[in-house]
């Protein structure tokens, strides 16, 4: 009795040590938004248990010093983010495809939950999620001619969370003007 009782009070002074005191900060990628004057900060506080507090996108205004931060969960995933300006068809704004939805409800995200592409305005104001959250979007492109962007991936018809035969695979392409679905093939 004496062995368990010093073996909980052990694990319980560990964990009580083990309190954020102070979090770390990661600044993971710095990125120019060409044309303007933010550049974009992707970020991670991490607590002493190496576990991420809060992760989101910090856009900067390099002129004022101002910021704007665009908060996300904190299990969330970044994927390629990528500015897309069109200068002749009015169209500049920040790609990025990200994991931010906990789809199978499993305590939290995590690699089998789908990607979604978000598009956001380059001084960070506005977010909008193009895809559905059942969506597995597998890879993207910018027709830089039609302004639009082209999204290949697939639903899990059968929710067994793994890409198999029954699952229906489409292409979506999205008008990056109005951040509306022009077609899915």
């Amino acid at each position: 009795m004496r062995q368990i009782l010093v073996i909980i009070l052990t694990v319980l002074t560990l964990t009580a040590y083990g309190q954020d005191k102070y979090n770390y900060v990661h600044f993971n990628t710095l990125t120019e938004v060409a044309g303007t004057e933010y550049v974009i900060a992707s970020i991670e506080n991490w607590g002493k248990m190496l576990t991420t507090k809060s992760q989101y996108l910090l856009f900067v205004n390099t002129n004022t010093g101002e910021t704007r931060q665009l908060d996300f969960p904190s299990d969330a995933s970044f994927g390629k983010l990528e500015q897309v300006r069109i200068d002749s068809l009015g169209i500049n704004v920040i790609v990025i495809s990200a994991r931010t939805v906990d789809l199978d409800n499993k305590k939290g995200i995590d690699w089998t939950d789908p990607t979604q592409i978000i598009i956001i305005s380059p001084d960070g104001k506005e977010k909008t999620q193009l895809t559905e959250d059942k969506f597995f979007a597998r890879t993207w492109t910018v027709n830089k001619f039609t302004g639009t962007i082209v999204v290949a991936g697939h639903y899990d018809t059968n929710n067994n969370g793994k890409y198999d035969k029954t699952d229906k695979n489409e292409i979506h392409i999205y008008d990056l003007k109005t951040l509306k679905l022009v077609s899915k093939i």
